[in-house]
C-alpha cells in the first residue's frame, strides 16, 4: 500500500493468485483501519498543498503521468492480466485506453470554467456583481473493481486529481498489485506526495471505516449493486458517485440483417469473459431473424479458443474465481429446467468456462433479470418494436444498450424509449470511448464517469458577490 506518497509494508499480506492456475502472481500488505486514519490524515495535509498548485502544475504531472504509463504498458498489461485473467491483447487494450483518460484528465485540469452571474436581474441585485467557480471537493475515495483495475482507477483518480483533490484509492483484492503500481506511477510523476494514497486488502476489513469518515468528501464506486446500496446507507452527508452495473441488452431490429452484426454481438458478451459491467448479456432478437441469428452466434462462440490469458491466442480467459463459475452454471441450469433451450458452451476446466448461448429463456430468470458477469449470451424474440423496448426496460438496471437498425425513424424510437444512461445505434452497448460520460439509470447507479462529467461531480460551485458602490 501507499501512504503520503510512500510504499507502506505490513506483516499481514494479501496473497494475489492467477485466476487460470491459481498460481501466486506476488503479494502486497493488508490495510488496517489505522492505515485508513494514517491516510486520511495524508489526504488533508494533501489537500493544503495542492490548493498552492496551479491548474497548470496538475497538467503537467498527469501528462507525465501518461507518459509512465506508456513507458511501463507491457509491466502494466501483464500484471493486469495475470492478476483478473482477462488476455494479454485485452490487457494491452486497457493500458492504451488508461493512457487516453489520464491525457483527457490533464486537459480537463485547464477547463475548470465558471461564470458570471446576472445579479442585477433580480429586484435586489442593484449594484451587485456575482460569479461562480469551481473549486476542489475535498478528499476523495476512489473503490475500483477488478475488471478494469488500471483505467477504472484513473477514471475516478486522474480527475480528482485534475480538479485538485487528494484521493484515496482502494483497489480490487484480487488486482492490488495493479493499485499498488499505479500509485507508485503518480508519485513518480511528481505528485504531491501527501495526496497519493492506495489502500490495498479487503474491502471487509476497512470499508466501513473508509466509507463513514467524515473528512472523506466524496465516494466513487464501481461495482455491485448491493454494496452501492450498503455504501449509499453509511455514507453520511457526503457525495457518492456510483456504477453499480447492469444486465446489457441488444436489440436486432426486423430491417436489421443479423449476418452482419453477429460477430460484434459475441465480441460484446464474451470479451473478458463476460465480466464487463456493459457487457451484452441479453439479446431480443426480431422473430424473422431469430432462427438465422441464433444459429450464427452459435457457430461465432463455438469458433472461439479459450485457455490461458497469457497465451497470446486465446479470445477468453477465466472468469475470476471459481465460485463465480459455480454461481454462473447455476443459474444457467436453473433457466435450462424452466424451459430455456441450452444451445452450446458450459464445458469447465478449472476457471475457464468455454461460451454459453440459451434461448427462450424465460424473463423471470436470474440469467436476464440479474447481473450475470460470465461467458453467456440469452437470446430472445419479440414480435414488434413496443414488445422490445418493454422486455429492455424490464429491468432494475439501466446503464446502456444497443439497437440494430437501419431505419432512422425507429432508431429515434428506441432513443427516446430505452431506460439507459446511454442507448447506442448499430453499436453494442459495452462500446465506450472514455472521453463520453457514461453511468446508467435506475439501480445501474448515480452520476457519470468521463473526465469532463467526473470533475463536474468532484468539484463544488462557490459563489462570489461583491456589492459595487
Amino acid at each position: 500500500m501507499i501512504i503520503a506518497g510512500k510504499k507502506i509494508e505490513s506483516n499481514d499480506k494479501v496473497i494475489v493468485r492467477n485466476p487460470y492456475d491459481n498460481s501466486v502472481v506476488g503479494e502486497v500488505s493488508r490495510a488496517s483501519e489505522s492505515d485508513v486514519k494514517k491516510a486520511v490524515a495524508a489526504a488533508k495535509a494533501g489537500l493544503v498543498k495542492l490548493s498552492h498548485q496551479t491548474a497548470y502544475d496538475r497538467y503537467k504531472t498527469l501528462m507525465k503521468l501518461a507518459g509512465i504509463l506508456s513507458q511501463r504498458s507491457d509491466q502494466f498489461a501483464t500484471t493486469i492480466a495475470s492478476e483478473m485473467g482477462k488476455t494479454i491483447r485485452e490487457a494491452r487494450a486497457e493500458v492504451s485506453r488508461a493512457v487516453e483518460t489520464v491525457s483527457w484528465s490533464a486537459e480537463e485540469a485547464k477547463r475548470l470554467y465558471g461564470s458570471t452571474v446576472p445579479m442585477d436581474a433580480a429586484p435586489t441585485g442593484r449594484d451587485k456583481v456575482g460569479f461562480y467557480m469551481r473549486v476542489p471537493v475535498g478528499i476523495v475515495a476512489a473503490i475500483s473493481p477488478f475488471n478494469f483495475p488500471l483505467n477504472l482507477s484513473l477514471h475516478k483518480i486522474a480527475p480528482a486529481y485534475a480538479a485538485g483533490n487528494a484521493f484515496i484509492l482502494k483497489p480490487a483484492e484480487s488486482t492490488s498489485m495493479t493499485g499498488e503500481m499505479l500509485g507508485q506511477a503518480f508519485v513518480d510523476a511528481g505528485a504531491v506526495p501527501e495526496a497519493v494514497n492506495v489502500l490495498t486488502g479487503s474491502g471487509s476489513k476497512i470499508g466501513l471505516k473508509l466509507v463513514t469518515d467524515p473528512d472523506i468528501r466524496l465516494i466513487t464506486f464501481t461495482g455491485s449493486r448491493d454494496v452501492g446500496e450498503w455504501i449509499t446507507r453509511n455514507a453520511g452527508l457526503k457525495k457518492v458517485v456510483m456504477e453499480l452495473g447492469s444486465n446489457s441488452a441488444v436489440v436486432i431490429c426486423e430491417d436489421a440483417k443479423p449476418e452482419t452484426m453477429v460477430k460484434r454481438v459475441a465480441l460484446g458478451g464474451y470479451s473478458q469473459a463476460g465480466q464487463v459491467c456493459i457487457s451484452v448479456q441479453r439479446v431480443y432478437v426480431h422473430e424473422r431473424h431469430f432462427a438465422t441469428f441464433t444459429g450464427l452466434l452459435r457457430e461465432q462462440a463455438m469458433a472461439l479458443k479459450t485457455g490461458s490469458q497469457l497465451d497470446e491466442s486465446t479470445d477468453v480467459g477465466p472468469v475470476i474465481t471459481h465460485n463465480d463459475i459455480l454461481r454462473i452454471k447455476s443459474w444457467i441450469d436453473e433457466a435450462v429446467s424452466h424451459g430455456a433451450r441450452f444451445i452450446c458452451g458450459g464445458d469447465v476446466t478449472g476457471n475457464v468456462m468455454t461460451p454459453v448461448v440459451i434461448a427462450n429463456a424465460q424473463e423471470t430468470e436470474k440469467v436476464v433479470q440479474d447481473e450475470l458477469f460470465g461467458p453467456v449470451l440469452v437470446v430472445n424474440s419479440f414480435r414488434d418494436d413496443d414488445q422490445a423496448i418493454s422486455m429492455v426496460n424490464n429491468s432494475r438496471y439501466g446503464l446502456q444498450a444497443g439497437v440494430y437498425t437501419n431505419d432512422l425513424n425507429r432508431a429515434w424510437r428506441y432513443a427516446k424509449g430505452l431506460e439507459a444512461g446511454g442507448v447506442l445505434i448499430n453499436e453494442i452497448p459495452n462500446f465506450r470511448v472514455d472521453l463520453m460520460p457514461y453511468g446508467g439509470v435506475k439501480e445501474s447507479g448515480i452520476g457519470r464517469e468521463g473526465p469532463r462529467f467526473a470533475i463536474e461531480e468532484m468539484t463544488e460551485i462557490k459563489l462570489v458577490v461583491f456589492h459595487i458602490n
